[in-house]
């Protein structure tokens, strides 16, 4: 296969008669093949056993929901600090200003930190920030603290918009990926919907201190839990010779021989042997990580040398410059399509918490702050259906889909599941804005309004960010970092302006507004699906060039 044949993302994902020499997923009624292809290194987290892979995320996950929270429980507190504190909306809003604004600066020194040092050394240190920037804003006295708790958690949670992503790629297969990333944005956007909830209740019966003091404790106590428990994700393939562009080239070879009616090579002349993984196998002796085709001559990590803060032996060789300026040249039109469509989420999201407060604890709603966070109840269970059907649903349409077409993938087959969030996002703006300024039934901005963003925020983020990655696999780490950096980008910018631009417009004109706004950002999926294949070959030699010094290959 030539480099004029290669199209960045499409690749044979479902073996349609079974005679492919190449690993698959046992037990799959699709012959799903796996991609990446796991390596003989027993240390590979994709040779991990499924319960192992599922643990491992729980703890990453929960990691993420509580630093989401710790960057939004606030906004049920704005009446409270206004009241007791003498604090303004303006500041208050600054705040927020600078934990997007830090967001934005934590993704680009952080992911080459982790590429240097190790996912686990950037998860731990994170922890130990966060902490410091909880117990700054506890002890706030004034605007400055808060500010430097903005910063702080600002900075700590950075890798929840990009590392824990990437540590999703590192352990689990293409068609797992939207799955397990819908999970994560479940918990972004679970901390940012439950986090003011818990907050108003606490606010209640104690102080607003209390906010800062719980979440010192529970994120303390995980910070003990990473420390025995986390194990590191970052593997080089490089050093393998089952790259992705290998793979393919496999495929096409056997394929081709197969038709052709020659007799396929020993599988031992095969460069991927044919074997079988458990999609579902627990700690039994079928573990993948006790399965044959393991390198002997590769020692399987001790529990103490898991235990090491850092990672040095599969980590990037770049220079730490090197990888931080290198995001900035991955402006392909898929990864940008990503970056601004779920960069125009963080604006329904500032929406949200910024407005909560005030427009529910005026009149006609009258709302106390505990009754101010139950309405992210709503937006909460509509993220979870969203993580559903942005995860797991379009995981099975690109089968699916694949199935149809000869058991190729194409990543614009995941643009089919946009339809709904479109929809459900314009119509969530509308019932959202326009019901709390008309004054209409609590369950109408609170259910449908919520309810319906919350869907399509986590839809969307889910969809669009598989599709960026699956378009162009080598650049994942990159292209998170970019795409992750425009969205905060745009959160700070939406944050700071927010307030003027609701005094000048008016929360009606301010709706329609953004309704015209997510009809336009979030329907240009259509442009994807009928020219985006030809997007990603006329961008095939720059991407292969790029991938050559040095792509995401750990």
């Amino acid at each position: 296969m030539t480099e004029a044949d290669i199209v960045p993302g499409t690749i044979h994902l479902v073996d349609m008669e079974g005679f492919l020499h190449v690993k698959k997923e046992a037990g799959s009624k699709h012959n799903i093949i796996l991609v990446p292809q796991p390596t003989s290194d027993p240390n590979d987290p994709l040779r991990w056993s499924k319960t192992k892979k599922n643990l491992q995320f729980l703890l990453v996950w929960f990691w993420a929901f509580m630093l989401a929270v710790a960057v939004a429980f606030f906004g049920s507190l704005y009446g409270v600090w206004i009241a007791e504190e003498g604090y303004t909306i303006t500041q208050l809003n600054n705040m927020v200003g600078f934990i997007f604004a830090f967001l934005g600066i934590g993704v680009l020194t952080l992911q080459p930190t982790a590429l240097k040092m190790g996912r686990r050394f950037v998860y731990l240190m994170c922890s130990i920030i966060a902490l410091v920037g909880l117990a700054v804003g506890g002890n706030a006295k004034s605007k400055g603290y808060l500010y430097a708790f903005g910063i702080l958690c600002g900075y700590a949670a950075a890798p929840v918009d990009s590392l824990v992503e990437i540590s999703v790629t590192d352990t689990f297969f293409k068609h797992e990926t939207a799955t397990y990333l819908g999970y994560v944005l479940l918990a972004l956007y679970a901390g940012s919907f439950l986090g003011p909830t818990a907050a108003g209740f606490i606010v209640q019966k104690h102080s607003w201190k209390w906010t800062f003091w719980t979440q010192i404790i529970i994120i303390g106590v995980t910070f003990i839990v990473q420390i025995f428990c986390m194990r590191e994700t970052m593997f080089s393939r490089l050093r393998f010779t089952t790259t992705d562009d290998k793979l393919e080239a496999e495929i096409i070879s056997q394929i081709q021989s197969h038709a052709s009616g020659e007799l396929p090579e020993e599988s031992e002349k095969h460069n991927n042997i044919d074997v079988a993984i458990e999609s579902d196998v627990g700690s039994s002796s079928q573990d993948i990580e006790n399965m044959g085709d393991v390198d002997p001559t590769i020692a399987p990590r001790s529990y103490m040398q898991k235990l090491k803060p850092y990672e040095l032996t599969y980590n990037d060789e770049r220079s730490w410059l090197a990888i931080f300026i290198r995001p900035f040249s991955c402006y392909f039109p898929g990864i940008m399509y990503g970056a601004f469509v779920y960069g125009s989420q963080m604006a329904w999201l500032s929406l949200l918490n910024t407005t909560q407060a005030t427009l529910f604890g005026a009149p006609p709603y009258n709302f106390a702050p505990d009754m101010v966070g139950t309405t992210g109840v709503a937006a909460f269970v509509g993220s979870a259906f969203g993580m559903l059907y942005g995860g797991k649903l379009s995981d099975y349409l690109i089968i699916r889909l694949s199935e149809r077409n000869n058991g190729v993938f194409e990543p614009e087959f995941r643009l089919w599941a946009m339809i709904i969030p479109t929809l459900f996002n314009a119509a969530g703006i509308l019932a959202y804005g326009l019901g709390i300024n008309n004054g209409v039934h609590w369950a109408v901005p609170v259910i449908l309004g919520k309810g319906m963003l919350g869907f399509a925020m986590s839809a969307t983020g889910s969809i669009t960010l598989t599709y960026a990655i699956d378009c162009y696999p080598k650049m994942a780490s990159d292209a998170f970092v970019l795409m992750l950096f425009i969205r905060n980008c745009i959160g700070c910018a939406f944050t700071f302006g927010f307030e003027h631009w609701l005094e000048a417009c008016g929360l009606s004109q301010l709706s329609w507004l953004l309704f015209m706004i997510s009809i336009i950002i979030n329907g240009s999926f259509v442009f994807f699906l009928k020219w985006g294949k030809s997007f990603r070959r006329f961008t095939a030699s720059r991407y292969l060039r790029l991938a050559e010094t040095g792509g995401s290959a750990h």
